[in-house]
């Protein structure tokens, strides 16, 4: 349970990998610095703010945002850190409030990485302070905890820095307000939310998170994208870009719409009266049956987990109780022999399986009601949303407008394992894919020769659905293969034709690919911020790009894996994503460098493997790779379609 702290308030900490989540009605700057056991900062190499982002064990925001999340490892910290301040401060130089009196209260919360709520704070009675200490983490007899503070400064950065001890506090400040304000200026306005998104946003602002969002659990993943309609970008995240001027570049959804949207048709009543109606495709709100659909998808995942979590809440009541009554008869010495202690023990027994039945049959009973919505939804998913087995693939035909979505795979819980909610993703993708090539976090029984070869078969699967669900031209794909090891695998995309030139080998390959893809990034970025996107080259591509990137970290210097990383962080802005086919372990040689990319990316598995949960109800949801089924030609089949597709122009 959360621990929901008042000022000056401290809570024990459970864990050392944690995230530190900011909610404000207004954008703020995030920073966190490290004090040592007299409570003071060395130096500015103890400050982690935006022009400096990143620390050993820990990681802020590149810019204001009004969400920020901040990655703690207090393992990492340097030896002699005991204590990580986390700062907020309003910008500077900018329109908006000069103090938090004039902004609703900022929320902070401390959370563990498979996003469950450990303590928050509300930050009230501010008035005109522009700068304040939120939290702070410190060390205690070896533990760890977390104290609510909101000590404020009006002075703001700058006073707030010199209360620390730090002597260049004002230079930094200056410093930390020049990085703000560089980064303001590139950032570019979200689109709006539509009004069934709004309560998602009023909840962020909240510091909740809406049902249907899924994080990973407490693996070292990075945060899982929100398969639910985004509203604003999450801090650090780049905000999809939008034509300045009328020009070509536009990676934002095309049919997105500022209205509200219609309520969903009429239901033909087809059941007994008393009797739960009878399960329709598209039966949500939305503009077209595929908004309609994938608005269903999601609230078929929200009815499972709220299910789930009621069969679960009461067999734990049921156990509790159960154990109470025990504990009841153990204590009393009449009761410990004889018949009435039997009875009394039995009798409690009697009371648990009454309860656990009882949850049982109410959760069979919506089970049963999803798994029947489920078998008329499947079959009804246009392609894009649809399995590899779905026959609406073998009448392939490329499609004319990019969708809202496209299918990752698919989420079940233990409960009901044939009960697969399909994982839908948003296009275009704000951030790209890992697929973990290695063991780690999974219990697969596969050897290690295996697993890379099943992560790299997902990674084709997973190009080759994005190359299909996107219009011909409007999507490229690149394929990094640095030791030629993946030639087999790769081989369906090689042979239909699908790649403007062949997987790039060797160190002047690999290097090759990434100068390009980081300066398509830098002329698109430079063109949008300066409002001039109608003035790029009239042969510039400015479709989406994917870069698949196979048996990483072997063969990349440090100058490719910064290009990677450059690449995770702004590629997606500007519509260039990566997808990596990695082993998170080989990865740790990197050290901390690879971190950042490792949280960048959606970590997914080539086997089916518990690592997703959303922190709604704290679920671990097993993830399903969308692998086509043994023996099919379904790959190859939609492959040469899209092939033709390229050549001709054809749709």
């Amino acid at each position: 349970m959360t621990a929901e702290l008042v000022r000056g308030q401290n809570h024990p900490l459970p864990g050392t990998r944690l995230e530190v989540r900011v909610s404000a009605a207004q954008p703020v700057v995030a920073g966190a610095t490290l004090s040592d056991d007299r409570r003071r900062v060395r130096g500015t190499s103890w400050v982690a703010h935006p022009g400096a982002p990143t620390l050993p064990g820990l990681e802020v925001s590149r810019q204001a945002a009004a969400d920020h999340r901040l990655a703690v490892d207090l393992d990492a910290l340097p030896d002699d850190a005991h204590q990580v301040n986390v700062l907020l401060a309003l910008p500077v130089g900018v329109t908006g409030p000069a103090s938090f009196g004039a902004v609703a209260a900022p929320f902070v919360a401390v959370t563990g990485l498979d996003g469950a709520e450990i303590a928050s704070y509300t930050l009230t009675d501010l008035t005109a302070e522009s700068a304040v200490v939120a939290l702070e983490l410190y060390r205690r007899q070896g533990a760890w905890k977390v104290r609510a503070v909101g000590q404020g400064y009006a002075g703001g950065l700058a006073e707030m820095l010199t209360d620390q001890g730090l002597p260049q506090a004002q230079d930094l400040a200056a410093t930390i307000n020049e990085a703000v304000a560089q980064g303001l200026a590139r950032s570019v306005a979200a689109p709006p939310p539509r009004p069934a998104d709004e309560a998602r946003v009023r909840a962020a602002a909240q510091g909740h998170t809406a049902p249907g969002e899924v994080s990973p659990a407490p693996q070292g993943d990075p945060a899982v994208p929100h398969p639910v309609p985004p509203g604003p970008p999450a801090p650090g995240d780049g905000a999809p870009a939008q034509p300045g001027d009328g020009g070509p570049v536009n990676y934002t959804h095309p049919r997105r719409q500022t209205s509200a949207p219609p309520p969903p048709p009429p239901a033909v009543p087809t059941a007994a009266p008393g009797q739960p109606a009878q399960p329709v495709a598209g039966d949500a709100t939305g503009w077209s049956l595929e908004e309609r659909l994938y608005n269903q998808v999601w609230g078929m995942f929200e009815d499972l987990a709220r299910t789930t979590a009621a069969y679960r809440s009461a067999v734990d009541f049921a156990d509790s109780r159960r154990e109470q009554e025990l504990d009841k008869v153990l204590s009393d010495p009449r009761s410990r022999i004889g018949g009435a202690g039997d009875a009394a023990r039995e009798t409690a027994r009697a009371k648990h399986g009454d309860l656990v039945d009882q949850a049982r049959a109410a959760l069979d009973r919506d089970l049963a009601q999803l798994a029947a919505e489920a078998d008329v939804v499947e079959p009804a998913l246009p392609p894009a949303f649809a399995d590899w087995s779905s026959p609406v693939w073998h009448a392939y035909r490329a499609p004319m407008e990019i969708p809202m979505a496209v299918r990752l795979g698919g989420l079940h819980l233990p409960e009901r394992p044939d009960l697969r909610i399909p994982m839908l993703v948003r296009l275009p993708l704000e951030r790209g894919l890992w697929i973990d090539s290695g063991r780690s976090g999974t219990d697969s029984l596969a050897d290690a020769d295996t697993l890379r070869r099943l992560a790299l078969d997902s990674a084709v699967a997973h190009a080759a659905r994005l190359l299909a669900v996107y219009p011909p031209g409007e999507f490229t794909v690149h394929v990094i293969d640095p030791a030629g090891t993946g030639a087999s695998a790769l081989a369906p995309l090689v042979t239909s034709g699908v790649l403007d030139e062949p997987p790039a080998a060797g160190a002047a390959g690999t290097g090759a690919v990434l100068t390009r893809l980081t300066q398509r990034v830098d002329l698109l970025q430079m063109a949008v911020r300066g409002g001039v996107t109608s003035s790029l080259p009239p042969d510039l591509d400015t479709g989406e790009h994917l870069l698949v990137v196979n048996d990483f970290p072997h063969g990349f210097d440090d100058r490719a894996v910064t290009q990677l990383r450059y690449l995770a962080d702004e590629g997606p802005a500007v519509g260039v994503h990566l997808m990596m086919v990695a082993d998170r372990e080989d990865a740790r040689e990197y050290g901390p460098l690879l971190d950042p990319l490792w949280r960048a990316l959606l970590r997914l598995t080539p086997v089916p493997d518990d690592h997703l949960a959303d922190p709604w109800v704290g679920h671990a949801w097993t993830y399903e790779p969308p692998l086509a089924p043994t023996g099919s030609e379904v790959l190859p089949h939609v492959l040469a379609g899209v092939g033709t597709a390229r050549r001709t122009g054809s749709r």
